[in-house]
């Protein structure tokens, strides 16, 4: 025999209104290119260039998260990618890309201390593998090897610019702080 009455759905199943037990604390509502820019300064005359010295070009990668609250609980967060590639002394190409995911935050199911990192390091996670493969298509189609970027630990990126730069603030030196996003 069951201690659970018969008409409480058992956990993790809807109830009539669709809503699971302790709700959802993340959804995911949208995402989008915001921002793509592709440019190739030096082509034709780079392929050449690249054929000669027998190798891909020199790549300088920068991803970074930031996050913007909407409106209430929702949510945007831009995870940006910045590629520049040289080989030798010329730019091979230049890509940029901000890809945006709104999502909402369930404040009775979110403490308003983990919502800013919910926010920069689960959605940028989430994010990741479409900004990968818009990157692999864009550098493809601009006549290059597709570009994979390696996988990215959020969490050390946050770690990095927040939980590091709060420490070294505390020592006098500037930093970074986490915005306070608010849930109502």
């Amino acid at each position: 025999m069951s201690d659970t009455p018969q008409d409480t759905p058992p956990p993790g199943i809807p109830d009539a209104a669709g809503t699971p037990p302790g709700g959802v604390p993340l959804r995911f509502l949208a995402q989008f290119i915001k921002d793509l820019s592709f440019e190739a300064p030096n082509a034709p005359e780079i392929f050449n260039v690249m054929r000669q010295e027998g190798q891909g070009p020199e790549m300088t990668v920068t991803i970074d998260a930031t996050v913007r609250q909407v409106e209430g609980p929702v949510f945007e967060v831009s995870l940006s990618v910045q590629l520049e590639a040289r080989s030798g002394d010329k730019v091979a190409f230049i890509l940029e890309l901000i890809f945006n995911t709104i999502v909402e935050i369930d404040p009775q199911a979110v403490p308003p201390e983990y919502v800013h990192s919910l926010l920069l390091i689960e959605v940028p996670r989430h994010s990741f593998p479409f900004a990968r493969q818009i990157v692999a298509e864009t550098t493809a189609n601009g006549g290059f090897p597709p570009l994979m970027l390696q996988v990215v630990d959020f969490a050390e990126l946050y770690r990095r610019k927040f939980v590091d730069g709060q420490n070294a603030e505390q020592t006098g030196e500037q930093a970074a702080q986490p915005p306070a996003p608010s849930v109502h």
